[in-house]
C-alpha cells in the first residue's frame, strides 16, 4: 500500500484522536459516535477531512466506464469490439464508437454522477468548515481555497463533456438548481481558480501528492484556456501560455528521462506527475484498465491473481502512424507473442489486425500496456493515473505558440518532449521543425474493412496535423484523445475504423444531459444535438 494516499474520514479515525492509549480505567463511558462539537482537528487530520472529496476521482478516472472510457471510446486510438467471449454489452461500445450514444448511455452519465458526487462532497465540507462545525484553527483559508479549486476541477470536466450544467455551490440550498450555460460554467471555473490560486500550497512533495496545489490549479486553468475556443468561441492561447510559463519557471517538475517512469507501479516517485489519481491493488482497486484490455489467456503470461476480461485494443490505423523508432509505441502497447513468465512457452500472440467492431478474435488488436502490469497482478493496479504531467504543460504551451504564429519555439518544445522517445533508437529523429508542425496528419483516415483502409480520407487537410499526431503519440491511452480531436476539428468530420461521421448536422461534441437528471429536475433542458 502507498502510505501517502488520501484516506476517507471515518468515526474510528475521528475517535482515534480522542483516545488515551495509556488509560487503565475500566469503568469509563464508551461512545460509539464523535460529536462535531467535540472534534478539534489538528493539521494531521486535514487529509482525512478532505479525503472524501478526492477519493471520488478513483472510480471517475480509471474505473469501470469512467473518464478513461468516456474520452477514449469515441475517439480514434482505442476501440472495444465484440469478442467471442462477449463485449457487446447491449451495444454500448459500438454506440460510443459510432457516436450514437443516447441520454441513458452509462459512460457520460457515470462522469456526471461522479463529478456531482465530488462537487456535493466539497460543498458539504465547505459548509462544515465555514459554519464552524469542523473548526479549523490553522490554515483555514488555504483549506477552503483547496476545496474550491477541487470543485473547479470537477466543473472543468463537466464543461468539457456536458457543457450546460447546474452550478451548485451551496450545500444548505435544497431547491432544485438552475441550469447554467457552458459559457457561465467556463467563467465560474476560471474565476474560482484565479481567486483561490494564491492561497494554495506551492509544495509539491508527498504531502500534497494527489491534491490540488498551486501548480495543479495552474494546469487545470491552462487546459481550460487551451480549449476555450471550443467552450466559448473565443481562443485564449496567450492566457494558456501564461499559466504554462508559471509552472515551467517554478522549476519543480521535469520530464522524466525514461517515459515509463510515469506509468510504473511506483509512479508516485515520478517528478513529472503534477496531478495523479492514487490507486492501490488492495485498498483502492478501481484502476482496471489492464482488466479491460488483456485477453483472458494473458493471465497465464503473468500468473495474474485475477483473470482479465479481454476487451479494448488499439485501432490499427493509429498504430500505423508511429515512426518505427519511436519507443513510445512499445511503451504504450502490448504486441506480438506473449510468453509465460514461469515456463517461457508462448501463450498468445496479439496481432495488429482487428476484423471489425462487430466481432474480433480473442487476440486481435494490440493491448494497452502503458500502465505497468506486474507479475501476479490483481483486479486493480497500484499504478496511479496521470491527470497532468509536465509533458502536458510543455505541449500546451507549444500548441499555443503554434496557433499564434510562433512555430519555431513550438518546435523546440516538441523536440524536447520527443527526445526520450528516440534516445536509444535514433536520436536524430527527435528533432521536429517548425515547417513539419504546420503540415497535415499522417493518420490514414478512412473506413477499415478486410484489413485495409477504404473510403480513404487521410489527414493531410488537418491544420497543424503533425502537432496533433504528436499529442497522440505522447498521450495515447491517457484520456486525452476525444478532447484533442474536437479541438483540431477531426471528431465530427472524419472516418476511422468502423466509425463514419453523421450527416445530420449534429457535431455531438457535447454528451447529452442524462435522462435521469432531466426527470428529477424540470429546470434542465437537453443539449441541442439531442433534442
Amino acid at each position: 500500500m502507498k502510505q501517502h494516499k488520501i484516506l476517507s474520514i471515518s468515526v474510528l479515525m475521528a475517535g482515534g484522536i480522542l483516545l488515551n492509549t495509556g488509560c487503565t480505567k475500566l469503568d469509563e463511558e464508551v461512545y460509539d459516535q464523535v460529536l462535531e462539537t467535540s472534534f478539534r482537528p489538528s493539521e494531521k487530520d486535514i487529509p482525512a477531512i478532505i479525503g472524501p472529496a478526492y477519493t471520488i476521482m478513483r472510480p471517475m478516472y480509471a474505473g469501470w466506464q469512467g473518464n478513461f472510457d468516456l474520452q477514449e471510446e469515441p475517439a480514434d486510438v482505442i476501440v472495444t469490439p465484440a469478442r467471442p467471449n462477449g463485449w457487446y454489452d447491449g451495444g454500448t461500445y459500438q454506440r460510443m464508437h459510432n457516436h450514437e450514444w443516447n441520454q441513458v448511455q452509462w459512460q457520460p452519465q457515470n462522469l456526471w454522477n461522479n463529478c456531482y458526487n465530488g462537487i456535493n462532497t466539497v460543498n458539504r465540507i465547505l459548509f462544515q468548515i465555514e459554519s464552524g462545525s469542523i473548526p479549523i484553527a490553522n490554515g483555514k483559508d488555504a483549506l477552503i481555497s483547496e476545496l474550491k479549486a477541487l470543485r473547479a476541477f470537477y466543473y472543468s470536466l463537466l464543461v468539457d463533456t456536458h457543457g450546460n450544467v447546474p452550478l451548485v455551490t451551496d450545500f444548505s440550498d435544497a431547491t432544485l438548481p438552475q441550469q447554467a450555460t457552458r459559457q457561465q460554467v467556463y467563467e465560474f471555473v476560471e474565476k474560482e481558480l484565479l481567486e483561490n490560486m494564491n492561497n494554495l500550497s506551492v509544495v509539491a512533495d508527498k504531502s500534497m501528492y494527489g491534491r490540488i496545489n498551486k501548480w495543479v490549479a495552474k494546469a487545470i486553468l491552462a487546459r481550460l484556456y487551451l480549449n476555450a475556443e471550443v467552450y466559448t468561441g473565443t481562443a485564449q492561447w496567450q492566457k494558456c501560455m501564461e499559466q504554462c510559463n508559471d509552472i515551467i519557471n517554478a522549476n519543480i517538475y521535469i520530464l522524466e528521462p525514461n517515459y515509463k517512469n510515469n506509468f510504473v507501479t511506483a509512479n508516485e516517485n515520478s517528478k513529472e506527475l503534477i496531478l495523479a489519481v492514487p490507486y492501490d491493488e488492495v485498498f483502492a482497486t478501481q484502476n482496471s484498465i489492464h482488466m479491460k484490455t488483456l485477453a483472458t489467456a494473458h493471465r497465464n503470461v503473468l500468473n495474474m491473481a485475477a483473470q482479465p476480461w479481454g476487451g479494448n485494443c488499439a485501432v490499427p490505423q493509429f498504430i500505423d502512424t508511429y515512426d518505427p523508432d519511436d519507443s513510445r509505441m512499445k511503451d504504450t502497447w502490448i504486441m506480438g507473442p506473449q510468453y509465460s513468465v514461469t515456463t517461457g512457452e508462448e501463450i498468445l500472440n496479439y496481432t495488429r489486425h482487428v476484423d471489425g467492431i462487430a466481432l474480433a478474435g480473442f487476440f486481435q488488436g494490440y493491448r494497452i500496456g502503458k500502465y505497468e502490469i506486474k507479475v501476479g497482478a490483481r483486479g486493480g493496479l497500484s499504478t496511479d493515473f496521470p491527470v497532468f504531467r509536465y509533458a502536458d504543460i510543455l505541449m500546451m504551451k507549444a500548441e499555443s505558440l503554434l496557433r499564434t504564429g510562433n512555430a519555431a519555439d513550438a518546435a523546440t518544445l516538441v523536440t524536447q518532449v520527443r527526445q526520450r522517445a528516440f534516445a536509444t533508437t535514433n536520436p536524430a529523429k527527435a528533432a521536429v521543425t517548425a515547417d513539419e508542425l504546420t503540415k497535415g496528419s499522417v493518420y490514414n483516415y478512412g473506413y477499415w474493412k478486410d484489413g485495409a483502409v477504404t473510403e480513404v480520407q487521410g489527414g493531410s487537410d488537418i491544420p497543424f496535423g503533425r502537432f496533433y499526431d504528436e499529442l497522440g503519440w505522447e498521450f495515447a491511452a491517457e484520456a486525452h484523445r476525444r478532447q484533442d480531436m474536437i479541438r483540431f476539428g477531426v471528431f465530427h468530420r472524419k472516418t476511422w475504423f468502423n466509425h463514419r461521421p453523421k450527416n445530420d448536422g449534429k457535431m455531438r461534441t457535447l454528451f447529452p444531459i442524462p435522462e435521469a437528471e432531466l426527470n428529477k429536475n424540470p429546470n434542465l433542458a437537453q443539449n441541442p444535438d439531442y433534442r
